[in-house]
């Protein structure tokens, strides 16, 4: 069943918006997440996620945890956010991984407690400038599910390495052992990852959504099982996509060599 979004939450228009209900402007400019809706031919049905706790370059406390997962949780049942964008409000610094000061603080319960929120939250977004999972620097082990999603990044061996070296690489080092798509000379503002997904979200907002729905489900879910079983999830998916309306627009498009005009049925 489909949720109506709250008010504070709702993409109604291109301001910013905090993921809680605050009532004043002062109060989204002050919230640790925040979402907007972009307009324009282009960008309609975009949303962007705005990460501003700048006093921690964005490091994942509970608070920001929270928001962030209280703002997905709304976002994936509406209809008309086709791809989300995730942006930092922090120059120079997307996320600094866990808020380890706020860590110490936590008794054993409320470590064990957070990090499975933490784990939940990066099984919704499963995304991985430099970068690097140094916990082991730290007295630690990637808690947030760094150790699976690495090695079905990367292969074994080299997320081993990667996790027992604590090493930090580069996005050029990234984007070379395929764990991430794109690397971007940086510009003078500290924004060309930002309109470099920009990009990429209107590449995607055109197309079928239930085609890239049920795409994305189908890699997801194919890769936890044996290519057999995949095939089977695949066959799933693809069943879901016949009846839709897009399917049939989508051929006559095709058929009339105009471009298609999906709408999500």
């Amino acid at each position: 069943m489909l949720r109506t979004l709250p008010r504070a939450l709702r993409p109604l228009g291109p301001r910013w918006t905090p993921a809680r209900a605050w009532a004043s402007g002062d109060a989204a400019q002050g919230a640790e997440i925040q979402v907007r809706a972009l307009r324009g031919d282009q960008d309609a049905g975009i949303t962007e996620i705005l990460m501003n706790r700048p006093h921690t370059r964005n490091a994942l406390g509970k608070v920001f945890v929270s928001q962030l997962s209280d703002a997905l949780d709304e976002l994936r049942f509406d209809r008309s956010v086709r791809v989300l964008v995730f942006k930092s409000g922090v120059k120079g610094v997307f996320c600094a991984g866990a808020d380890l000061k706020e860590r110490e603080q936590m008794s054993e319960p409320e470590v064990a407690a957070f990090v499975h929120k933490l784990r939940s939250l990066m099984n919704q977004i499963a995304s991985s400038a430099i970068m690097g999972l140094i916990e082991t620097t730290r007295g630690l082990l990637p808690g947030a599910g760094g150790t699976q999603r690495l090695p079905r990044c990367v292969g074994v061996g080299l997320a081993k390495e990667l996790i027992f070296t604590g090493r930090r690489i580069s996005g050029e080092e990234a984007k070379v052992i395929g764990l991430v798509n794109h690397a971007v000379p940086q510009n003078q503002e500290g924004t060309a990852a930002y309109h470099r997904s920009l990009e990429l979200a209107r590449e995607i907002v055109p197309q079928a959504p239930i085609a890239v729905r049920m795409g994305k489900v189908a890699i997801d879910r194919g890769m936890e099982v044996d290519i057999s079983s995949g095939m089977a999830i695949e066959g799933m998916c693809y069943a879901q996509n016949i009846p839709t309306r897009d399917r049939l627009e989508g051929m006559a498009a095709f058929r009339e060599k105009r471009p298609p005009r999906f709408v999500g049925e």
